[in-house]
């Protein structure tokens, strides 16, 4: 039983990773523009995900310290720090938007305008962040985001020409109407959503939280192969949502309503109340994610005493750079920067930092001093290798196609 609910990590990392502001945003946009001729991307980003996710949780887990502290110690400081200015950048960025996101949701719920719940919800984060137990939290949000599985009920409800889904999914091509230009502008943003950095930061650090040792790592195994692919299953459904709701109506979402629109056709307000709870847990759990991994970073980056298994008092540092984070994120939203065009941009961002995040993490799995024989098997190595150079080429892809598509318009 303990296991079992050890898992609650992987639902968390998966949740809020996958099915967070981003990928809610991503996920509605694309089936709207192109229906389901990027799924293949979401299965990419799984792919990709899992395998380095199982990576940095079995480096912590065997050697009982997180990634980003063995980054520095294997590759030195300024390769650190290149990783560290990359991530924590796009990270600040995501968690300004699920601030956003939360501030949405609550939108949705009283009809007041977002920015007035921007700094309640930002105090909130920062109150579960300072006063929260780790397994409490990964526990509540990470089982409360699960209720985005209304989206999979609306689906179900719809009685969708299931055989056109498949074939639409397997058959990609460019819609008409759409340069092939913004098609793989929408396809980098996809990936970033599902590969965000923050997300093995966090999953390695948790590991360290949970107090993981090699006994556990059939429990990083479990998280990984069943906590991820539940995130992209939800973001493909989300996809499958607006393929058919939003695509026919030439609905371009601009606004976390129009994503809630396919379930509220089908359901109506039983299912419009579920959707902004989903939206507000998986939203919420993703701000914790981001303030906890801008935290980490930071704190083992300079080595600090980090984490939430320790007092606040005896990592002050830690809870300082969280707090920060927190603050900064809401202040950017109440600049009245747009939330879902802010995620946009942060998705291609997050994309184009991806080699920066992922080689490191390659380089010290395979590392037999830390690793002993725990190191990477020659096929995790060979799907790890192929996934990094996929990354590097969208780094170099990324910024001429934001500004041949103008970020996607």
């Amino acid at each position: 039983m303990k296991k079992l609910l050890e898992v609650a990590l992987g639902i968390l990392t998966a949740v809020g990773g996958f099915v967070d502001i981003g990928d809610l945003v991503a996920a509605t946009a694309t089936g709207a523009r192109f229906g389901l001729a990027l799924a293949w991307v979401l299965v990419l980003g799984v792919i990709g995900i899992v395998i380095y996710a199982e990576m940095a949780g079995r480096v912590a887990t065997v050697s009982h310290r997180p990634v980003f502290d063995l980054v520095r110690e294997r590759l030195g400081a300024r390769v650190a720090l290149a990783n560290l200015f990359a991530s924590f950048f796009v990270t600040l960025l995501t968690l300004a938007a699920e601030i956003g996101g939360v501030a949405l949701a609550v939108e949705l719920l009283t009809g007041i305008n977002y920015l007035l719940w921007v700094p309640p919800a930002a105090l909130l984060v920062w109150l579960v962040l300072w006063r929260m137990r780790f397994q409490v939290m990964e526990n509540l949000f990470g089982l409360a985001g699960l209720t985005l599985l209304v989206v999979v009920v609306a689906v179900w409800h719809a009685h969708p020409d299931w055989s056109a889904l498949l074939h639409g999914a397997t058959h990609p091509a460019v819609p008409m109407g759409e340069g092939r230009p913004t098609y793989f502008y929408f396809a980098i943003a996809l990936l970033g959503s599902a590969m965000t950095p923050y997300e093995v930061f966090f999953f390695s650090s948790g590991a360290v939280e949970e107090g993981w040792s090699t006994t556990d790592l059939i429990v990083n195994r479990m998280n990984v192969y069943l906590g991820f692919p539940l995130g992209g299953a939800l973001a493909l459904a989300v996809m499958v949502a607006a393929t058919l709701f939003l695509q026919p109506r030439g609905i371009d979402p601009t606004h976390l309503s129009q994503v809630a629109l396919p379930v509220v056709l089908v359901l109506g307000k039983v299912g419009l109340a579920f959707t902004i709870f989903a939206f507000f847990a998986a939203t919420f759990g993703a701000a914790l994610e981001t303030g906890l991994s801008c935290g980490y970073t930071i704190a083992q980056y300079f080595g600090w005493q980090w984490g939430k298994y320790v007092k606040p008092a005896q990592a002050a540092r830690f809870h300082l750079v969280m707090l920060v984070s927190v603050v900064t994120g809401a202040l950017l939203i109440l600049t009245t920067i747009d939330p879902i065009k802010l995620t946009e941009y942060m998705l291609v961002l997050s994309a184009a930092a991806l080699p920066l995040t992922y080689f490191p993490i390659l380089v010290v799995a395979n590392d037999p001093d830390y690793m002993g024989s725990k190191v990477n098997s020659r096929i995790s190595n060979a799907i790890g290798s192929v996934l990094l150079v996929i990354l590097v080429v969208i780094m170099l892809a990324a910024p001429p196609l934001m500004i041949i598509t103008k970020a996607g318009q």
